[in-house]
């Protein structure tokens, strides 16, 4: 049932992000009009920004990744599947664009910040790439940062108070260089999609 719930609501996440998106038209260096494996959400008026704490105790938003794609998953440690495949899938992103790697920042923002401290985040982090950084808020932060971004999720109690899980919207948001909000990624769309999706914004750019 859970995994079913968690399914509904990827879908129903990614026929949101799909259906409101105000899509323009947007160009390559040599003119030529940029394609996307992801959906294209360019000129979209949610998602504009992630007034979270990093693992490291630092106040962060957007602006700070200035001149990077920027993507940015949704999640929580202790899941069993999704969440460690997508942060796997973008660590291979990283490795397979060599040195323009750099130029990529991974963004795994918590929807269980009662269990995921900041200490649990990091040592998360660093099962995938030392860059990669987990942003935790207070329930009302995530609530605000939840709702711009049109995220769902919810705590499904199990037999303890403290084995719980949680319901979430699987895909990520991919930001280019300048800060703006550009492609929905679904969750299972692989690591080579995703790829040739950050190459064409690191080219366009």
């Amino acid at each position: 049932m859970q995994k079913r719930n968690a399914l509904k609501a990827i879908a129903l996440g990614s026929a949101a992000l799909a259906g409101g998106a105000l899509l323009t038209a947007c160009f390559d260096k040599k003119g030529q009009a940029l394609q996307f494996r992801g959906v294209d959400v360019t000129g979209a008026d949610y998602a504009r920004d992630l007034p979270l704490t990093d693992h490291n105790g630092q106040a962060r938003s957007m602006k700070d990744f200035a001149g990077k794609v920027v993507v940015v998953f949704f999640g929580f440690t202790q899941c069993p599947d999704v969440c460690p495949t997508a942060m796997a899938e973008l660590a291979e992103v990283k490795k397979a664009l060599g040195k323009d790697g750099d130029r990529l920042q991974g963004l795994f923002v918590t929807v269980d910040p009662e269990r995921d401290t900041p200490e649990v985040l990091k040592a998360y982090m660093a099962n995938f790439d030392p860059s990669f950084l987990a942003l935790r808020g207070t329930p009302e932060q995530l609530a605000a940062v939840a709702k711009d971004f049109k995220i769902y999720y919810k705590k499904v109690e199990g037999k303890t108070p403290t084995s719980y899980t949680m319901d979430h919207s699987a895909g990520s948001y991919v930001y280019d260089p300048a800060g703006r909000l550009r492609i929905y990624n679904r969750y299972g769309s692989g690591a080579q999609a995703l790829t040739e999706d950050v190459r064409a914004l690191l080219s366009a750019a």
